[in-house]
């Protein structure tokens, strides 16, 4: 599950620097991956994040339509068995 940017970041908000991560996860298995925003945010060590911005971040994570479709949809779809 892509998700927990600001769990993982060293650099915090934007949370830029979990990107090679993420890309590098999708690269080996998109079809694997599925988003997540990790709600309800239960840190408390860290500022809470904005949903929106996280999600903004999964355009760097996932740049190309398609694949972030996949991410976003398909692999939910097909994983959780939903009819369509």
């Amino acid at each position: 599950k892509l998700s927990g940017a600001y769990r993982l970041s060293v650099e915090g908000a934007p949370y830029r620097d979990t990107t090679p991560l993420a890309r590098a996860l999708v690269e080996v298995a998109p079809e694997r991956c599925v988003w997540g925003s990790d709600w309800p945010h239960v840190s408390t060590w860290t500022p809470m994040p904005n949903v929106g911005d996280l999600l903004d971040l999964l355009a760097d994570w996932v740049p190309d339509e398609a694949t972030r479709n996949r991410v976003l949809a398909d692999n939910a779809h097909r994983l959780y068995g939903f009819k369509s």
